[in-house]
């Protein structure tokens, strides 16, 4: 069993998801040992406590700076003996104290196709920009904004008709399977 960390900050439907797949066998080979969240609000505590998950609520505002904010959650990952680290909706860049810890074992989502629209409001910009086509990246975590290495990509039309609302209700459903097919391929084979 390899043993992971989910990290969230808000609603947590991607997290949601990916227990799921664990409950039903599709990723049978991987442990989630915890929820850690940076926002004591964040609706992914209860979607946790659902599964009877752990969660660590560790706020920055707690801590001096990055890197000791960042050194608390490392003593947590090695004390759960994580080995992956699964973005999902963590909205904070990964700095070095993480970074070098976990190098090559951060993985993200983002509802785009990367490399256009990084960072916040990603389906907004799309929008606004005109685009024909939307989708979801998964990538690896480098210091970047949405800038490690893509490991795969799904798309979507966009229709004239399309909202925020609509375009975001598709493309999260691109998620839902490419993310837990992602980790599939390379963390539980």
């Amino acid at each position: 069993m390899k043993k992971i960390a989910i990290f969230a900050s808000g609603n947590g439907s991607n997290f949601e998801k990916i227990m799921e797949n664990i409950q039903v066998g599709f990723l049978d080979q991987i442990e989630v040992t915890s929820l850690i969240t940076d926002k004591r609000e964040a609706f992914a505590i209860e979607r946790a406590r659902r599964f009877r998950l752990p969660v660590h609520i560790i706020e920055p505002n707690q801590f001096e700076s990055k890197a000791s904010y960042e050194a608390q959650i490392l003593k947590t990952l090695q004390r759960e003996e994580v080995e992956w680290v699964i973005l999902a909706g963590y909205m904070r860049l990964i700095g070095p104290t993480l970074l070098n810890a976990y190098e090559g074992k951060i993985l993200n989502i983002h509802p785009s196709l990367l490399p256009s629209f990084p960072g916040k409001n990603a389906i907004g910009q799309a929008l606004e920009y005109g685009c024909r086509v939307s989708g979801a990246t998964v990538h690896f975590v480098d210091s970047g904004m949405d800038t490690g290495k893509i490991i795969d990509q799904m798309s979507c039309p966009i229709y004239e008709t399309d909202t925020i609302d609509t375009l975001q209700l598709r493309v999260q459903n691109l998620e839902y399977e490419l993310y837990p097919r992602v980790i599939k391929k390379l963390i539980n084979d």
